[in-house]
């Protein structure tokens, strides 16, 4: 099989990371694992296993080595990795050293995110995550995904500004999607299954097309009256929606 421009991209990526850090694994997960990833629109989420959490001095070098692939590197725009010391794998409250929306910054691998991994997550080098990473406790995942959607998700439906953005149109009823499916069945979906589960949860239809023509396809160009509509019904639907999904305990 011929080897896409994502491969060469991840076959560069684990080669010079290795030469940054001492490396232990290297996996991926989200769309690229379960089979919905779309090149140049999904995000790249990849997990660094390394010996020890990187100091000043290997943080540089990562950073360096994030940058210099974002200037040669199309792929690399949507690259996330997050750099997990051995000993720190079954920290699920630890914030780690991590690289995301082209930035340095620290931050969790959330319980969705290791569910992910040890579900399907793919190897791209060392030992595979079923091996490392500790299994989620009973309920961790359940409870994450209120306290997403109770805390933050449904705060954000509270203004329509936000919803003005092509990014929390199709982040925010997605969210809502897989999250019901999850806490309703226990199973994680893809956000191309989520777009099927949206329509069963009453989404109005040129929403669906509409986060389904911008992940698939080329959508046409949206007046700024349509936008505004467009806004409010989505922050509308989002906002029933998490209020009837928090309340089915």
């Amino acid at each position: 099989m011929e080897r896409t421009a994502t491969d060469l991209f991840l076959e560069r990526f684990v080669a010079d990371v290795r030469q940054a850090v001492p490396t232990v694994s290297v996996w991926a997960h989200g769309s690229l694992a379960m089979g919905d990833f779309q090149a140049g629109r999904s995000d790249l989420d990849l997990i660094t296993v390394v010996e020890a959490p990187p100091g000043p001095e290997q943080r540089a070098l990562l950073g360096d080595m994030h940058r210099r692939m974002l200037a040669e590197e199309p792929a690399a725009a949507k690259l996330h990795c997050t750099y997990m010391a051995r000993a720190a794998l079954d920290g699920a409250e630890r914030s780690h050293f991590t690289w995301a929306h082209n930035r340095l910054q620290e931050r969790p691998v959330t319980p969705v995110s290791r569910r992910e991994l040890l579900d399907g997550g793919l190897t791209l080098y060392g030992a595979p995550a079923t091996e490392l990473l500790p299994p989620l406790a009973e309920g961790q995942l359940e409870e994450f995904i209120r306290q997403d959607l109770a805390r933050f998700w449904l705060p954000a439906t509270r203004s329509p500004v936000p919803w003005m953005r092509d990014i929390w149109v199709d982040l925010g009823p997605l969210v809502l999607a897989r999250a019901t499916v999850t806490l309703r069945d226990g199973r994680l979906i893809t956000k191309g299954e989520a777009l099927d589960v949206l329509t069963e949860l009453g989404a109005p239809a040129d929403l669906v097309r509409d986060i389904r023509d911008r992940r698939y396809a080329d959508p046409a160009p949206i007046s700024p009256l349509r936008r505004v509509r467009r806004a409010l019904r989505a922050r509308a639907f989002v906002r029933r929606g998490i209020r009837r999904t928090l309340a089915e305990r």
